[in-house]
């Protein structure tokens, strides 16, 4: 009656594995939702950039600023719309956040060459990096090159914040996934690391 069972140990050794699994796959999974919580934010903030940009191309003359101009930047205004759509399926999927980085690379490229003055940068907290010129007083237009910012063309901080933040939780989750113990987790329950918008 005082003589534990000699599997006892074993089942013990069990459940603190079992246990320890599941508290690490609840951590991943974590991480996992705040990155696609803040990757919905960023979606919505680059929707509202693209309408604003959409919206000043079709205001946008055609003697001033010539057709193909216009046209360039709405259809670079239309491939960032596909790839946020297909972004949306599967927000961390390094290929798809690769190909929407450069689509949104090229199309404010293009808005850069049609409205080089309306280009407005934030650093990652939304300070402004580059002073916007009041009332009248010349400041130099030249953007600030800010390593890890991106020139935006609706003066917002609300999509370089949503930028910053998705890819703080991006990275955080990354790091996550990375770790000794964790990794097996990882790979058993096949959770693969995320990239960054850059």
């Amino acid at each position: 009656m005082g003589r534990l069972p000699p599997e006892l140990p074993w089942w013990i050794a069990a459940a603190v594995l079992l246990f320890w699994f599941v508290g690490a796959y609840n951590r991943l999974v974590r991480l996992r939702s705040a990155a696609l919580q803040a990757y919905a934010t960023l979606d919505a903030t680059l929707a509202r950039q693209l309408e604003f940009v959409q919206a000043r191309a079709l205001a946008a003359d055609d003697a001033v600023f010539g057709r193909h101009a216009i046209v360039q930047l709405h259809a670079t205004a239309l491939q960032l719309t596909t790839l946020l759509g297909a972004t949306r399926q599967r927000p961390l999927d390094p290929e798809r956040m690769a190909a929407l980085a450069t689509a949104l690379h090229v199309m404010l490229a293009a808005w850069q060459r049609l409205f080089p003055d309306e280009v407005v940068s934030f650093d990652a907290d939304g300070t402004l990096s580059r002073p916007v010129p009041l009332g009248g007083v010349v400041i130099d237009a030249t953007p600030v090159p800010v390593p890890g910012t991106i020139a935006w063309p609706e003066p917002s901080a609300a999509a370089e914040i949503a930028r910053s933040q998705f890819n703080q939780a991006v990275r955080q989750y990354n790091a996550a996934v990375g770790q000794i113990p964790a990794v097996l987790v990882a790979w058993v329950m096949q959770l693969k690391r995320a990239a960054e918008l850059n």
